[in-house]
This record gives structure tokens, sequence and C-alpha cells, in this order.
């Protein structure tokens, strides 16, 4: 990191081709993609420095370098398949230092959160945060901070196509042998690890529009909080996707 304060930002991994749902950060909530609402609450996090597309060479994400610039936001093209260095590449062409790694398909991701995240891995002063491992917040609420130095620290130490697929699986692996590691649990209220907020299958986009359409209109600037009281007032609403299988690393 630079002697003057670290330029803090965050990179949104998105790409068209996914298995279980292929366009779905696209897929439109409220007549816009899931994509701008997540990136409309991203806008909302007042730590970073800037914010960065990280979609792939593939001509079918096109689109998402379309969305980005329309939204004004930086966007680095990358590997479709290795994914850790289009994350890293991403980072380095636009000087950052401190990455705050988010995948766009949390849509409801929350902005104060991030800003907690952020704050307290500076505060930690640790090589690595989560607030996944253990889980407790919801599915869909995964943030993950790292120095672009420990980044390419990993990307020196391994080939192996499952931790260049998924960007911090090398740190999990390694653990404390390696890096110094955070974990940022949940406050009691807001724990509920099984609850998906994330987007992944078509019942999750269903769920997630709800949630939309029960909050947005009257305040775009929902939270966590906002969310779980929602389905405290409705709570068959969790019934659309709580029967499906979270695909962990």
């Amino acid at each position: 990191m630079s002697d003057t304060k670290p330029r803090v930002c965050a990179t949104i991994e998105a790409r068209m081709t996914s298995s279980r749902l292929p366009g779905k950060v696209m897929k439109p909530i409220l007549d816009k993609p899931t994509l701008e609402l997540m990136i409309e609450r991203v806008k909302r996090i007042e730590c970073l420095d800037d914010i960065i597309l990280a979609t792939t060479t593939n001509v079918d994400d096109d689109c998402l370098v379309e969305l980005a610039d329309r939204l004004d936001i930086k966007c680095f093209r990358g590997s479709e398949d290795d994914v850790l260095m289009r994350v890293l590449q991403a980072a380095q062409t636009n000087d950052v230092d401190v990455i705050v790694e988010l995948t766009g398909d949390c849509p409801l991701l929350d902005p104060a959160l991030v800003d907690q995240a952020v704050a307290t891995y500076f505060e930690k002063g640790v090589d690595y945060l989560t607030n996944s491992q253990p889980a407790s917040y919801p599915i869909g609420m995964g943030i993950q901070v790292f120095a672009r130095t420990v980044l390419e620290d990993v990307a020196s130490r391994t080939d192996d196509p499952d931790d260049h697929e998924h960007v911090t699986l090398y740190i999990y692996r390694a653990g404390r042998d390696l890096y110094s590691i955070h974990n940022m649990s949940a406050p009691e209220h807001q724990v509920d690890p099984y609850l998906r907020l994330t987007l992944d299958t078509q019942d999750d986009l269903t769920f997630i529009t709800n949630i939309f359409e029960g909050l947005y209109v009257d305040n775009p600037n929902f939270d966590l909080d906002d969310i779980l009281n929602y389905l405290k007032q409705n709570p068959k609403l969790r019934e659309i996707n709580d029967h499906i299988e979270q695909r962990w690393v």
C-alpha cells in the first residue's frame, strides 16, 4: 500500500453465462436490471473511492460493459474462468490498494454493512476480512476485504484452477499459517445464515422481486433490518426459495 490514504475500491464480479440462471444479473426487477439495483446500493457505500465492474471478454458480456458506462462506473474485462486474475488485474489497472470483493448476484447488499466491514478491516489490521467464515449473516450479504498485495501473493503461490475460479479459496486453505484473518459476525438480531438473499435461481428472483416490490418504492435506501422486518411481517415469502440448496465453495 502507499504511504497516503489507501485507495479502497469495490470490484463486482458479474457475467451473463451463469449456469443455474443464465443472464441473471440483467433480469429485470421494477423495470431495472438486478445488477443496476445492486450498483445503486454499492454507490451508497461511503468508504469507497471507486467501483469497478469486473466482467469477462465474452461477447455475451458486452451488455454489462454498456450498463457500467451508463451508470458511470469503471469496467474491467478479463478471463471468464480465472476470476482471481480478473479481480487482481482490475485492481492493478485501477491502482487499487484495498479490494472490497463483491459478487453481482447480491442485489440486496446492505451498504452500511460494507462500511462496517472496511472499518473493521483497518481497525484489526488483518490481511483478510470476511463475514462468512463461519456464516452468520444471510446469504447475499457476503463481503470480503483484503489488500491487493495479498491477492498478488495468492496469485504467486497457486496455479490450482479451483483457487483461480474462487478468488479467496487459497486464503481459506492456507489459513492462519500464511495470513491474518478476521471474521465479522452478525449481531444477534441479524443472524440468519440460511436466509437466501442471493440471486441464483428463478425462485430466488421471484423472492427478491417480492422484497423490492414491498420496500423499494417507498424507501429505495432500505437496509438489512428493513428486509428482516418485512419478512417477519410476511413469513410465507421465505417459502419461495428456502428449498434451494446453496452451492458452498
